[in-house]
């Protein structure tokens, strides 16, 4: 009888005890496991530093759990975890700060030692769940924060009223207490007149147009234990289209007269975009259907149709895109019937969507086919740039003819120079020497190759029509009037002139300005080539001088040709005894009369 009278007694305790009687239910079951949820996932609790907050505990709201005023067997506890506590700490239930009213905790006012985590606890003798809120505390840009968060999104249609009251108001007791309220407009504390209009502690809008939207602030302060108190709530009203007027979904695309064009074996896209006229707190759906069945029920996994997503809002009235794709499109795929529809409370509409097949166009493989040609013609065109003249000396050498089984004639090249000169030197020791021993070619030379006793205008004409090219090495003293140099230069563009096979080629041995030439070599230098000798730079056999030159003389097949890439002496640097050198002519001449240049 003892042990049942005790177990009342204690029950009647823990029943008029109150905050306490929790904390002390929580000491005695603390065997009883608590379920913990978390940080509550709507987001967390945001307040001006200075003014008064609430928090409510979010188990009330789950369908699951019973309402804190209909079952008395549940005793809720808050706890405190703020950023300066190391453990969580019950609500002090003495605190003049924090109120505690139903399901809500008050804070009056918040301050940042506030901010943290409030924990809210249900329990009895057989279950417990808890779950945390988090405070934020910060601070207050002026009286007025055009960019604060609202607490209260209203859409509101054009044209309609509205009566627009402070959030949270009625949920504070304020007990012998007066308070006052201050409402801001985009936060502009300017008078409301005509169709905005402040009434009492509400603002009323008569009549709904563009300029009464955006952020409205509502400032409550009132006195309680002595102290004055105030919170602030922003309200966004968000104007949208009348409620007149057909509600049903439009679909635009696709429309009546709209033809999709899909690619055989290809990914085709489908996309069917709808008018959402605006419905209060809606949701309005848009699908795909294949055959009369959704995507999902096809089960296919060529078939897909991602999320609806938002093109255009205007005013409430939205415009969306829905996407089907279809990997693999074949000619079956042709013979289904896809339909888009769009449907909310107001009505149903749906649209087919009409295909056909579009010839496969390989954009891929022509742009890719053009861009290797593009980049070998570029490539191309590097390599003939630089290498111009190995490939004209290269295709000669394939394709070119023999010009000795094609003609009589006895000499590849006829040189003319200017006597008693640099000149000479550079011809009979480097320009002579190269052509017949390095590239095999038959040289006449006059002084060399002549016989005494003849006549010499007869032999000149004679040596130049018998030879395929006629060499001019121009210097100053070359084509001097009354000279043999002269003579033969006129020799030579007399036989090119009517029409003969030989071609006459100039090389400059040392820089000469136009005026000195002589009037035949003037007027006949635009068809003539010219190839300039660079000293030390055109002496090795495989500078572009040597290059050039062979280009423009005979082609000639050789048997043996050395590859020795031979430094020739740069003859520009000193004059040589012509006279020495006219004898030893002489004496050749004179111990082999038929002297001929080396085949």
């Amino acid at each position: 009888m003892m042990p049942l009278v005790f177990t009342l007694l204690c029950l009647c305790v823990l029943k008029m005890g109150g905050f306490s009687s929790s904390v002390t239910q929580a000491s005695v079951q603390s065997d009883v496991q608590c379920y913990d949820w978390g940080v509550w996932s709507e987001g967390s609790v945001r307040v001006y530093d200075g003014e008064v907050a609430y928090i409510y505990c979010p188990l009330f709201s789950h369908p699951t759990l019973y309402n804190y005023t209909q079952n008395s067997s549940q005793s809720l506890v808050w706890y405190q975890h703020t950023h300066t506590q190391e453990l969580e700490q019950p609500i002090d239930r003495k605190s003049q700060t924090l109120l505690r009213v139903r399901e809500y905790l008050w804070i009056q006012p918040a301050t940042a030692q506030d901010a943290g985590l409030y924990i809210c606890m249900l329990r009895n003798l057989s279950s417990c769940v808890r779950i945390s809120v988090e405070l934020e505390v910060v601070q207050k840009k002026g009286e007025c924060d055009l960019s604060a968060q609202p607490q209260l999104n209203l859409t509101v249609p054009f044209q309609s009223d509205r009566i627009l009251s402070c959030p949270d108001l009625k949920k504070l007791t304020l007990p012998n207490s007066t308070y006052t309220i201050s409402w801001y407009h985009l936060c502009r504390s300017t008078k409301f007149r005509g169709d905005l209009e402040l009434k009492g502690d509400n603002v009323v809008i008569y009549r709904m147009l563009e300029p009464y939207k955006g952020l409205y602030t509502c400032v409550v302060s009132y006195q309680m234990n002595g102290r004055t108190l105030q919170f602030t709530r922003n309200i966004n009203v968000i104007p949208v289209v009348p409620d007149f007027g057909s509600k049903v979904p439009i679909i635009l695309n696709p429309a009546n007269d709209q033809i999709y064009t899909v690619i055989l074996g290809d990914t085709a896209s489908l996309s069917c975009r709808v008018h959402l006229p605006h419905l209060y707190g809606e949701k309005q759906d848009i699908w795909w259907t294949i055959d009369n069945k959704t995507v999902e029920q096809l089960a296919d996994p060529r078939f897909s149709s991602p999320e609806d997503n938002l093109l255009s809002y205007n005013y409430g009235d939205e415009k969306k895109e829905r996407v089907l794709y279809v990997k693999d499109f074949s000619a079956d795929d042709l013979q289904r019937e896809f339909n888009c529809s769009a449907r909310n409370s107001h009505g149903f509409n749906t649209s087919r969507a009409i295909l056909k097949t579009e010839l496969y166009v390989p954009t891929l493989e022509l742009g890719c086919g053009l861009g290797v040609t593009l980049a070998l013609m570029l490539m191309m065109f590097v390599i003939y740039h630089v290498f111009w003249l190995e490939l004209l000396l290269l295709y000669r050498s394939w394709f070119g003819s023999d010009e000795r089984y094609t003609d009589d004639k006895q000499y590849d090249v006829y040189i003319s120079y200017a006597r008693n000169s640099e000149e000479e030197e550079f011809v009979l020791s480097t320009l002579r020497r190269v052509l017949e021993t390095e590239f095999g070619y038959s040289v006449c030379i006059f002084d060399r190759d002549s016989l005494p006793g003849g006549t010499i205008t007869d032999d000149t004409l004679r040596f130049v029509g018998q030879s395929r090219r006629l060499v001019v090495v121009v210097s100053p003293c070359s084509a001097v009037r009354g000279t043999q140099a002269l003579l033969e230069l006129q020799a030579g563009l007399t036989s090119m002139m009517h029409g003969g096979s030989l071609r006459v080629v100039l090389i400059q041995f040392k820089p000469v300005q136009r005026k000195s030439w002589v009037k035949e070599l003037r007027q006949a230098r635009l068809a003539l080539t010219l190839i300039r000798w660079k000293g030390e730079k055109s002496a090795p056999l495989s500078s572009r001088f040597w290059k050039q030159l062979q280009l423009e003389l005979p082609m000639r097949r050789t048997t043996q040709h050395t590859h020795k890439q031979t430094q020739l002496p740069d003859v520009t640097q000193h004059t040589p005894d012509t006279h020495t050198q006219h004898t030893h002519q002489a004496e050749e001449k004179l111990i082999d009369p038929y002297s001929t240049s080396v085949l």
